[in-house]
């Protein structure tokens, strides 16, 4: 598996494991602008979502990204 720090944009299921949350609620909490990971936005009829590692890392920590990736490898 790829580093979630390298990565441009962390796909919304792994966010979504890291959170302990649904996919559908990353997607949502995105949208809405209440979850504080990135951005949504709506091309035409679709949503296209981009999650940043950093804001990632300072909204559940180091250490719970680090673990995600410890238990994937």
């Amino acid at each position: 598996m790829e580093s979630i720090k390298s990565m441009k944009s962390i796909p919304i299921y792994i966010v979504a494991e890291i959170l302990g949350k649904s996919p559908q609620f990353v997607r949502i909490g995105l949208q809405q602008q209440t979850l504080p990971i990135g951005s949504a936005v709506k091309m035409s009829t679709e949503w296209c979502y981009h999650v940043s590692y950093e804001l990632l890392k300072n909204y559940v920590g180091i250490e719970r990204i680090n673990n995600y990736e410890k238990e994937k490898n």
